[in-house]
């Protein structure tokens, strides 16, 4: 900028619209190089009490209270286990079974079905769960199937007064199922102590649920048996032979065959631990 517009503020002023300028900053000539002062701190606004508002739940209608949790399955077991631990004898299990409604299964039957025969004899057999003719009578194999089974146990000379027999499950599922695996496992301490009370020689395992249940083993009933396998009782070792189960034969009868091989095993067996009376070898 000249001196002779220094000079002329007009003159000035038309300088610089001429140059494009179209704003006033201010008065006074700001230095930028000179640090700018801090503002003052603010005290802080107080906010404005919010009106109160009555709960939006308060306006709904008035709900029902939560239904009571239902017990647990583990719950169920725990107390199956501290029931069948607590029997000294079959007597005692009997009744603490019959005592256990923990398995709804429990509640459309008419009996609970614990055993028969005679567990002096130290020959178990254990089936599967009962059907309709065991829920009324109360006893395991009673219906078409266990008058086939009295029949393969009359082949090694066995009968109710020399052999014990019982099941996995002691209350029939609905339509003759396969139980399902909680319901089993309601079950199991009870079997498990009834073993223990028995006190075997042999198991013979009627089917592939009593053998899944018993050992454990997820192999078909094909594949187990004719095997020999065991089952342990404190420090024991108990010799078990797994074969079809007389209801499987009623409907497959041509496998009959495979069962009377196991239980020619299974006497031969039986003969060798002096479990039966019989001086005759078997061929």
């Amino acid at each position: 900028m000249t001196d002779a517009l220094k000079n002329d503020p007009l003159a000035a002023l038309a300088w610089l619209v001429d140059s494009g300028a179209d704003e006033t900053i201010g008065e006074e000539p700001v230095n930028r190089l000179v640090a700018k002062p801090a503002e003052p701190a603010r005290a802080p606004v107080a906010e404005a009490p919010r009106p109160m508002l009555k709960p939006a739940s308060s306006f709904a209608r008035p709900q029902p209270a939560a239904p009571a949790a239902l017990p647990l399955e583990s719950d169920s077991i725990g107390t199956a286990q501290s029931l069948a631990a607590a029997a000294k004898t079959l007597a005692e299990l009997k009744a603490a079974l019959e005592g256990f409604d923990g398995c709804a299964l429990k509640k459309n039957c008419a009996h609970t079905v614990f055993a028969d025969g005679n567990p002096a004899s130290r020959i178990m057999f254990i089936g599967e769960a009962p059907g309709a003719e065991e829920d009324r009578q109360g006893l395991p194999f009673v219906g078409r199937a266990g008058k086939l089974l009295d029949k393969m146990m009359a082949a090694i000379e066995l009968d109710r007064s020399t052999a014990y027999i019982t099941n996995v499950l002691n209350w029939r599922p609905p339509q003759n199922r396969d139980p399902a695996p909680e319901e089993a496992a309601m079950c199991l301490p009870f079997l498990r102590r009834h073993i223990e009370l028995v006190n075997p020689g042999i198991i013979i395992l009627l089917g592939a649920v009593a053998a899944r249940h018993v050992l454990g083993f997820s192999e078909g009933i094909m594949k187990l048996r004719g095997r020999w396998l065991e089952y342990r009782v404190g420090d024991v070792m108990i010799p078990v032979m797994a074969t079809l189960h007389p209801a499987y034969l009623l409907r497959q009868p041509s496998h009959k065959r495979l069962a009377w091989r196991d239980l020619q095993a299974a006497e031969k067996k039986m003969l060798s631990l002096g479990l039966l009376e019989k001086t005759a070898s078997v061929s």
